[in-house]
């Protein structure tokens, strides 16, 4: 579950609840605007060093003139923290579904919708771009594109959607390609889900639990069986339909992402070819098009 990154030093020491009430008290309630007392970097503030807003705040380098790119650029990085949250609270999610821990899985997942919604709204800002503009800084990319991000790809590695081939845009950064492959051979949320219905009694194949989890997962009818039997006795299976319910949610709103992409590129380039050597638009329908957890799609079609 690496995503490359350290913990950062403390310059500034962690408070107390008496701490504060200290602080508050000795400033009569207004906000302390003095950090001289205990300061390690004089060129900062502990709110600086807690969010280390210094370093966020000097990653953004627009490589044309074109007001536009400002949006398109920054966008792109916000998308990239996101995908960074979801990458991790999915993978708590699937370490809790293995050790049993259902209701604390459910909480999680209600916090990876709230993420989701938040990482949809991301393209209002890109879909304000007109043809024009982006003609004005697109050449920039060269051979940039979305696809290439190692956080989106762990992203849908995580949710069980494993393609090998992926992973190969990787192989010429060492610690890059090792940590996309790790999350490729890893199981996914989705082994984690039929591993724990399985324990729960629910009629699933060994083969379905006991596989090279790298490779893409096959659809099985006993575990669309499996979810028809929660989905037709949901009081007997509470916790299981409710569970259910909260990872269709979040294929819907992975969905609705990927559906929003797609609209916004077409209303911004049409149907050019896209910057990594994809279709442009039509790959991207094509993705919009993919479903995690297939038997808790299809099984809709049955009941």
């Amino acid at each position: 579950m690496s995503t490359h990154s350290k913990t950062q030093p403390r310059p500034y020491k962690p408070m107390s609840e008496e701490d504060r009430r200290k602080q508050m008290e000795e400033s009569n309630g207004e906000p302390v605007l003095d950090f001289s007392t205990g300061r390690v970097n004089e060129n900062s503030t502990p709110y600086i060093d807690y969010h280390s807003v210094d370093v966020l705040l000097s990653l953004q380098h627009p490589r044309s003139d074109e007001p536009a790119e400002w949006p398109f650029y920054i966008t792109g990085q916000i998308q990239e923290l996101l995908f960074k949250l979801m990458f991790t609270e999915v993978n708590r999610v699937r370490d809790f579904l293995f050790e049993d821990r259902l209701d604390e899985a459910i909480w999680y997942l209600r916090r990876i919708e709230r993420v989701q919604r938040v990482l949809t709204a991301t393209w209002e800002p890109i879909s304000t771009i007109t043809p024009t503009e982006f003609a004005g800084f697109r050449n920039e990319l060269g051979t940039a594109s979305g696809f290439q991000s190692y956080m989106y790809r762990q992203l849908e590695f995580s949710l069980g959607h494993k393609v090998r081939r992926m992973a190969e845009a990787y192989r010429s950064v060492d610690w890059l390609y090792t940590q996309v492959t790790e999350t490729l051979e890893a199981p996914s949320l989705y082994d984690a889900v039929l591993s724990l219905l399985r324990r729960r009694g629910m009629d699933i194949p060994e083969e379905c639990v006991t596989r090279d989890f790298a490779e893409p997962y096959e659809p099985h009818p006993a575990v669309e069986a499996a979810w028809a039997e929660i989905y037709t006795s949901p009081r007997e299976h509470h916790e299981l339909y409710v569970f259910a319910e909260a990872l269709s949610e979040l294929n819907f709103q992975y969905s609705r992402w990927r559906t929003t992409h797609f609209l916004a590129v077409e209303r911004i380039m049409g149907y050019k070819p896209g910057t990594g050597g994809t279709l442009g638009v039509e790959w991207l329908r094509r993705v919009a098009e993919h479903r995690f957890f297939p038997e808790l799609w299809s099984v809709r079609t049955e009941l």
